[in-house]
């Protein structure tokens, strides 16, 4: 039988047994998605990876949801079409904010270059009653490709690599985050300190 006659299968949220603020006893805090979207080599991982180790620090759970990370598994079957980015970043946002409601708070560096789909994730997230804090990490693209920490840059300049964000395809700079961090705020720690001070007492 194929998926077109197979009959129409009901699916439906099945609740768990424990509150959210149960879990948010344990994990130290409410959960919160910190989403990061910046050019490639804006430094969004750096500054992830310094937020994680300062909130464990804090006690407070977190966890670095990277994008490479994930295209080793999850999303090993996308791309790097515009549809598959929009999907890449729709299956990291689910994942995202089943790590808030577990009570974690979820850092997510990823290019995210269409506005649309970050928008979708925010809302994904603030429907389901759980925080999103969006920041732009607003390197230019001349800094980026001079640190270029990949060689993307050099491939696409090459005539080697296609489609790439801010080159030959577009990024959509957010118009309203929570927070925009620029190299003059420092290095990786001093930016980890300024996300860290925005997330609210009540999810650290």
């Amino acid at each position: 039988m194929s998926s077109a006659e197979e009959p129409q299968r009901i699916v439906v949220w099945h609740p768990g047994a424990v509150e959210r603020s149960a879990r948010s006893e344990i994990s130290g805090g409410a959960g919160h998605v910190v989403w990061f979207t910046g050019l490639s080599g804006s430094g969004k991982s750096s500054v992830a990876v310094e937020l994680e180790r300062q909130l464990v620090a804090a006690g407070r759970a977190a966890y670095l949801l990277d994008g490479d990370n994930l295209r080793q598994g999850l999303n090993e079957d996308l791309g790097f079409s515009a549809a598959d980015r929009d999907e890449n970043v729709r299956r990291v946002g689910e994942v995202a904010a089943l790590f808030a409601d577990a009570g974690l708070v979820a850092l997510v560096p990823l290019v995210s270059p269409y506005r649309a789909a970050r928008e979708a994730v925010r809302r994904r997230v603030t429907d389901a009653g759980l925080a999103f804090l969006e920041v732009y990490v607003a390197t230019s693209l001349a800094e980026c490709e001079q640190r270029d920490p990949k060689g993307l840059y050099a491939q696409a300049r090459a005539g080697t690599l296609k489609g790439l964000t801010g080159v030959d395809d577009p990024y959509e700079a957010p118009t309203s985050p929570e927070l925009v961090l620029q190299s003059a705020d420092g290095d990786a720690a001093t930016q980890a300190a300024l996300v860290f001070a925005m997330i609210s007492p009540q999810s650290r």
